[in-house]
Order: structure tokens, then C-alpha cells, then sequence
């Protein structure tokens, strides 16, 4: 089982966004039986296989295992990953793109490049697992305090030439079999921890 899968095809993001459907996933962190589960949701049993079914039909749940009582047979599924996230690659033509933001310092350029390696990295994970690699990533995630938007603006005047130096210096586009990467830098105001609490930007 997968820590988290992308979901990247228009009909298994419906499958897996319908109420019913969403609840059995989440019961199937652990295998259990359609029997099992009509239990735990209080509904049909014949109603649960019909959505196993469907959910069995987008790759979203597997069969575990086989049981035999007797003369019947019980099948037990699992879901194949933990969690799951549906790539905007699901939306088609309206997903959101970089390529289409005019403002680079806007929210929604920055929600567009987050979209973007959603759909990016997905891809090349999934190549990676067929291929029985790993792929190399490298991750920052912190939390700074600014004490003004003074110091904030600072910041991200170092941080901007820092990050330049760094690719001037490393940066050569004649190495042979080298290989590009792309390095996305986001900050945004931390939203606020306290339900409901409203959080105010400067």
C-alpha cells in the first residue's frame, strides 16, 4: 500500500469524491469484507459490492485476500493507498498552468506552480516505481516569523540573490549526461491554527 496516490483520471476522481465511496477508502486503511463493511456503514451489503466494484474498476482498492467458509467464498479488500490527492491534471484543459498567470507574485501563480509540480512529480514517481527506483527529491518545509514587512522584504532579497548565486555556480547546461531539475521556492502567511480564527495579511 502507498503512503499517498495521485489521482490524475477524471472518472476515478469522481469514484473516489463520492460520500460513500470516500468513507469505504477510508474504512479500507485495513482489509475487510463487503459483509464487514455494510456493518460498520449500515448499509446494504449488495449496495457496498456495487461501489467496490466501481472503486475496484479505478485502481483505488484491491482484493487482500480470499477467504473459504464452507461453500462460500469472501473476498477482503484494501485500499491501495492510504491517503489520496487529486491532481489537477483530472480538470483537463482548465487546470491550473503557470504559463497562464500574468502576475508571478500572486496567489494564484502560486497555487498554479504548486499545480504544477503535483502533476510533474506524479508522473515521475510513477515512472520511478514501474522502474523499481527511487526518485531523487529534496524537500524544505520551515516556519519564519517576521517581525515586519521591512524584514520580510529583506528576506526575500537575500534569499533571491542567495538562490542565484547558488544556480550561477552550479548551473551547466554542456555537462554530459547531466540532468535538469527544477527548484520551486513558495512562502505564504502560515494560516492560523485556531479554527475559525481569522488570519490577517500584511
Amino acid at each position: 500500500m502507498l503512503d499517498v496516490d495521485v489521482i490524475d483520471d477524471p472518472a476515478a476522481a469522481m469514484a473516489a469524491l463520492e460520500p460513500v465511496r470516500s468513507r469505504l477508502l477510508a474504512e479500507l486503511a485495513e482489509p475487510a469484507s463487503a459483509a464487514g463493511l455494510a456493518t460498520r456503514l449500515g448499509i446494504p451489503r449488495q449496495k457496498v459490492n456495487y461501489h467496490l466494484r466501481a472503486l475496484e474498476a479505478h485502481r483505488l482498492v484491491r482484493e487482500a485476500e480470499t477467504r473459504r467458509w464452507g461453500g462460500l467464498t469472501e473476498r477482503l479488500y484494501v485500499a491501495t493507498a492510504i491517503s489520496y490527492i487529486v491532481s489537477p491534471q483530472a480538470l483537463g484543459p482548465v487546470a491550473a498552468d503557470p504559463g497562464r498567470a500574468s502576475d508571478r507574485l500572486s496567489a494564484s501563480y502560486l497555487i498554479a506552480l504548486a499545480a504544477r509540480i503535483m502533476r510533474e512529480v506524479s508522473g515521475l514517481w510513477r515512472a520511478a516505481i514501474r522502474a523499481e527506483k527511487r526518485l531523487a527529491t529534496l524537500s524544505i518545509d520551515t516556519e519564519i516569523r517576521f517581525a515586519s514587512p521591512a524584514d520580510r522584504a529583506a528576506f526575500t532579497q537575500e534569499l533571491t540573490a542567495s538562490i542565484a548565486a547558488l544556480a550561477a555556480r552550479y548551473h551547466n547546461t554542456s555537462a554530459p549526461g547531466g540532468r535538469d531539475h527544477r527548484l520551486v521556492l513558495m512562502a505564504y502567511p502560515k494560516p492560523a491554527d485556531q479554527p475559525g480564527k481569522e488570519q490577517t495579511c500584511q
